[in-house]
Order: C-alpha cells, then structure tokens, then sequence
C-alpha cells in the first residue's frame, strides 16, 4: 500500500495498491525530486475514465513496469477533479506539446514543477505505433541524463507559451447583438443534420451550445432553428448514450449516431441536458422532453444523492472489470425477464441475437438498448418491460461510484434541478434543491468563510466553484425565494476579492490564497463544463439585474471584452460566454410578482413566467413590496389582489392580475425587441 491509501479521492485511493511508489501532488514529491535530481513523473485522470483504468491495468499494476517507474522517477497521481488547477496547467503544456489532449495524462516535469515531455495514454508495449510506456520513460530518463540543457530551455519555452494563452481583447463598443447573429450562424454551420448534434464522432452532447440554440429560437422563431435543437435532443435521448432504463446520459458517444457511448455517467454532464431538456420543453410543450427531465433527475436523486444533501461526482463505465457490462442486454435475457411483453421490447429497443456492442479489451459482447423509432413514446407494453429489465439489472454489480461531492458540479446540478422544479411545478424537486444549497453554503465552507472545492477535502475552492454557486443562488433567489440572494452576493463579492485580475480583467482559476504553480491558471473556454470566466460573467449579470447594483457589471464586460472576438468564430466553445453576451446587450427584461406565496393567483402568475422560456430575464416574487431591492420596490398588490409588473431597464408597464394578461404583455414585450417576435 503507497501513500495514496489515506487521500479523500476515490481515484487516488484506486491506485493504493500499486507497485508504483505513488505520491500526491505535494511538497513531499518536489523535495525529493530535487534532492535525487529526478524528474516527476505525473499522472492526472479521474475516477469514470475509461482509459485511465487502461493504463492502470496495463501499467501501473505490473511490478516490472513500477520497478522501471520507481527507479527513474519521483511519481505523482493527481485527480483532475479535485485539482483542476493542476490538471489545466499541463493539459495546456501537452496540447502545446502534441496538439491534442485527454486523459489519463502523462506529463514529465523538472524537479521545479516545469513540463519538458508528455502525451496521454501509452500502452504498456508497442502497439498500433504508439510507443510502450517503459520505452517512453526509458527514453526521458536518458534524456534528462544527457540533454537536461536542451529539455530545460524546452521547459522553459512550455512554460512561457502556457501563461501567454489568452485571447485578444475586444473593445467595449464591439460587444453588440451582432456577435449573437454571427456566432449562430457558425453553430448552424457545424449543425449534423440526420442525428443532430455538432460534428462527427466522437459526437459529446454540446449541451450549452443546445441551450444557445434555443434561445436563438425565442428570437427568430425561425422553424431551422427548431429544428437543429429537437433533432439533436430527440437523437441523443433515443441512443445508447442514454440510460434507457435507469435514465441520465453517459458522457459522450463514439460514433455519429449517439448509439455507444462511454458509459461513464458524470453528475455535470446530467445537470447541463437538465436543463437543455427543460428549455426544449418549454419550447414545444413536447412530453417526451418533460419525461427525459424526469428520468434524468430522477437518476440523480436516486443514484448520486448523499444523504446530507449532496451528489456524488459519476459513475465508472466499467463493472466487474468491462465495460458496459452494467447496461448490457442479451436477447435471451430480455425474452426470459419481459415475459409476454418480450417481444415489443425487443423490437423497440433494437435487441438482436449479435448484439450492437463488443469490448475489445474483453470479448464482451451485448446490446445496448436504443429506441429504434426516434418518433415513437413508450407503450404499456414498454413500460412493464422496462420496469422488470431495471429490476432485474438493479441485482448486478453496479460500476464504481465517485463519491466526491464538489462543490461547482453540485451548484449546477442545483442551478439545474431548481430551474426544473419551477418549470414543472414540482415542490418535491424545490425541497431538494433547497436541501442541496444549504449543504453546499455550510458544509463547504470553513470557519473563516472559505469554500472548499470539495467535501471533506482541504482543497480551497476555485473560481468555478463560486462562479457556479453564484448561479445557482441566482436561480434560487428567482424561483424560490429572494432572500438566497443575501448568500448570492456574499458569494459574489468573494469571488471578485479572491479571484478577479486587476491587471487583465477576468477571473483567475484559483484564489490569491492558493498554493502557487507554474503560471496562474485563467479558465476562460467553455468546454464539458461551462468555464469560470462564463459563469462568472453571466452570474454576475444577473445578480446586478436582480439587485439593482450595477457595480458588478463591469466585471463581466471584463471577460465578455476577453472573449469576445473569439466568441463569433469558435462558439461551441463559448456557448455559456454567448449567454453573458445575449444578456449584457439586451435591455434586461424584470418581472416582479407581488402576492402571499400561497394563494394559487400569485402561483398562477409564477407558472406563467417559469413555464416559458425567457432569455435575459430575471424574476423576483415577494409577499409584499420591498424598497431595499428596486425590482420589488413600490409594488403593491392591486385591488387586493395578487399582481405581475413587466419592466424593462426598470421602466414598467401596467400591472396585470391574471396569468392571460401576463402571458398578453410578455408576448408584447418580447416581440418589441430586436429580431424578436412574439410566441404562437
């Protein structure tokens, strides 16, 4: 057993018993590296990373490849999750250094933490002209005996390269409408029409750029709008990648279709399709997207959930040693549970003698289950069968659990769950949501007020975690209660305090209190999650919107500044950045609702709202009027009873007291502004 055994990582703790001396990243390995002149070797993967357990297996558990490991290298394990200044840091030096990225990750460092050599997964021999990993480590072992000047200046220039790599400003007068127009026009272009989705395989969800897709769609109304953002949501819940039994969506799929996914089920990806599914139904009143909503929270609920109030991080794609294992379907196994219903399950969910699945490393082979019909919802007969397959399934071993609870993927799955407790009025959901942030407000925090990325780890917080918490606050101030927005702002001011670049503009990744690496990481490209930078900029939008404090504003034209030009031609990778655009540039659209929570009017006028997707709104309701916040000051019930204001840049139009008059003068509203027209 190494010196992983006692870390609070699931992966790190995988790997105790390697042969492989293993430290953490920590003084304890730079110390020794520099007193035996050694180079670090370091690994960074997570716990559901399907090649990391490759790399594992092939390499890290063979004595003979550990002793070569041992003699050559001071070895470090690093869990990108817990530690994704580190992770980001060297995914830049290997993106620079190869042109591509990924994990496991293999990085080669001077005993001074600066990167001269690394790449991604090495096979344990020569395979497919990849080198094997002892010829690899051989090699940077007898480079750094006989050209250590040459790597030194290489680690030199990586160093340099990777605390350079930020945008071009844009000037504060370029950020217009215009980018929206533009930066959509380039998604369409990317738009695959037959399965949905951008790009060819490997095909990842892109559920922020979904989501920018539909509010594009609140403006145009255009019918080829629609259509790229229901081709892709139908495509992906009818696949593989999603659990047809269990509900909830793996992490990516290796072909176009959406067919056969890595089956790893991470807690952020299911919180960024919450809600792209909540906004498609909001769009089309479709019920197949309310199910998936359901199912997929559901999943959550069911399978991540702590009992304290937090979510695990994922689920392993691997079971009993292969993959897919877990999901897996034989069609004599499927003809024995279903019973008389056996017959429509299998031809509904594509079963066959072959299978659609085998595991290369293994020879396992099985039938993913995927919905043949895309247009076809479940019948009586489907639904029994189902609930006997997830009996029965529910019997086997379930793939490894990362039970670390962080606090930036919890606040989205919070942002998300609270958004989708409001769209389907669904108490239960808001009493979880409600539960979820106060965990993440205490029980991530220190005495000193300090939140930690990570529950019951000593990691400090980054920039992602308050950005997203600063979300999620925001989301439940507007749907549940205005008061979270006292947490909202002490949030809020903390991340500007530990976080902001008084220099630059933006937010740094990690505070001015953490350990000091390399370079400062600056996280400013939205990737499988929104960046710190996005979620900065659009949390911080609201929060003035929905305060009246108009201070914070500046520091999202900060970031919207550093973007900006790169927003138009990359925007998948500026999907939530493009949603702090669409909101600085649109005159802010505010609805305070007056009325006891209560009574079913003011819930009436609240459903009317939360049912409809607004883009660039904020909503507060109160009980009664309230002068400390300017969007419920001077409000007054009328004659009595409950009442809605519409106001733009706090200038109002007439209250309205019915759920048909307020749906009346949002459609107004929304079609008197550019390029918008009003709902049918």
């Amino acid at each position: 057993m190494n010196r992983l055994a006692n870390e609070t990582s699931p992966y790190l703790r995988q790997h105790r018993d390697n042969p492989v001396d293993w430290y953490p990243w920590g003084d304890d390995a730079f110390t020794r590296a520099r007193a035996e002149d050694k180079p670090i070797f370091l690994s960074v993967g997570y716990s559901a990373c399907h090649w990391c357990h490759v790399m594992a297996h092939e390499s890290f558990e063979d004595p003979e490849i550990a002793a070569v490991m041992n003699r050559l290298f001071v070895n470090v394990k690093v869990d990108r999750e817990e530690r994704p200044d580190v992770d980001a840091v060297y995914m830049q030096a290997v993106q620079a250094m190869t042109g591509r990225g990924g994990w496991p990750m293999s990085v080669w460092l001077a005993p001074d933490g600066r990167p001269f050599y690394g790449g991604t997964y090495y096979p344990n021999a020569d395979r497919q002209g990849m080198p094997g990993f002892t010829k690899v480590c051989e090699a940077v072992a007898d480079a750094w005996s006989k050209r250590r000047d040459e790597l030194l200046e290489q680690a030199e220039r990586l160093t340099e390269a990777i605390d350079t790599q930020l945008p071009s400003r844009a000037e504060a007068d370029e950020l217009t409408a215009a980018l929206l127009g533009t930066a959509y026009e380039q998604v369409r272009a990317q738009f695959e029409p037959r399965y949905g989705g951008f790009g060819r395989a490997p095909k990842f969800p892109q559920a922020m750029a979904l989501d920018f897709v539909a509010r594009v769609y609140v403006r145009n109304r255009a019918p080829e709008t629609l259509t790229i953002l229901t081709t892709s949501l139908d495509a992906m819940a009818t696949g593989g990648m999603y659990d047809q039994l269990g509900g909830g969506f793996a992490r990516y799929s290796t072909d176009d279709f959406w067919l056969v996914p890595h089956f790893e089920k991470m807690l952020y990806d299911n919180a960024l399709l919450t809600r792209a599914y909540v906004h498609g139904f909001q769009l089309t009143a479709e019920p197949r997207y309310r199910r998936i909503v359901e199912e997929t929270v559901g999943y959550v609920l069911r399978d991540l959930a702590h009992p304290d109030g937090g979510f695990f991080s994922a689920e392993d794609a691997d079971s009993e040693g292969v993959e897919g294992k877990f999901y897996c379907w034989d069609l004599a196994e499927i003809d024995d549970i279903a019973g008389a219903d056996a017959p429509e399950v299998i031809r509904y969910y594509g079963v066959t003698e072959a299978g659609n699945f085998l595991d290369p490393h293994t020879g396992f082979r099985g039938n993913i289950l995927h919905v043949v019909d895309r247009t076809e919802e479940p019948s009586d007969a489907i639904l029994r069968g189902r609930e006997r397959l997830f009996a029965q399934r529910a019997t086997r071993a379930r793939p490894g659990l990362d039970d670390k609870v962080l606090l930036g993927w919890n606040a989205m799955f919070l942002d998300a769950l609270t958004e989708a407790a409001a769209a389907f009025d669904r108490a239960d959901w808001m009493d979880r949501a409600r539960a979820n942030a106060r965990f993440l407000v205490t029980e991530l925090q220190r005495p000193d007020g300090r939140l930690v990325r990570s529950w019951r780890a000593p990691y400090l917080a980054y920039a992602e975690d308050y950005a997203a918490l600063l979300e999620a606050l925001c989301t439940l101030a507007e749907y549940d209660d205005p008061a979270w927005l006292r947490d909202a702002l002490r949030i809020a001011d903390a991340l500007v305090d530990l976080f902001h670049d008084d220099d630059e503009g933006g937010f740094f990744s990690t505070g001015r209190d953490a350990e000091e690496l390399i370079v400062r990481p600056k996280d400013l490209f939205d990737d499988a999650t929104p960046s710190a930078n996005s979620l900065a900029a659009h949390g911080l939008l609201r929060l003035a919107a929905l305060t009246g404090d108009t201070g914070y504003e500046q520091y999202a034209v900060e970031v919207l500044r550093l973007v900006g030009p790169a927003m138009t031609t990359h925007p998948t990778h500026f999907a939530h950045a493009l949603n702090a655009l669409e909101r600085y540039v649109t005159a802010p659209l505010e609805i305070a609702i007056i009325g006891p929570a209560a009574d079913p009017a003011t819930q009436a006028l609240r459903a009317e709202v939360t049912r409809r997707l607004l883009p660039a709104s904020v909503m507060l309701a109160a009980p009664a009027a309230d002068p400390a916040n300017p969007l419920l000051a001077d409000r007054a019930l009328r004659d009595g009873a409950p009442a809605a204001y519409v106001c733009e840049a706090y200038t109002c139009r007439r209250p309205v007291t019915t759920p048909e008059e307020l749906r009346t003068l949002l459609d107004e509203t929304l079609a008197g502004r550019p390029g918008q027209q009003a709902a049918t």
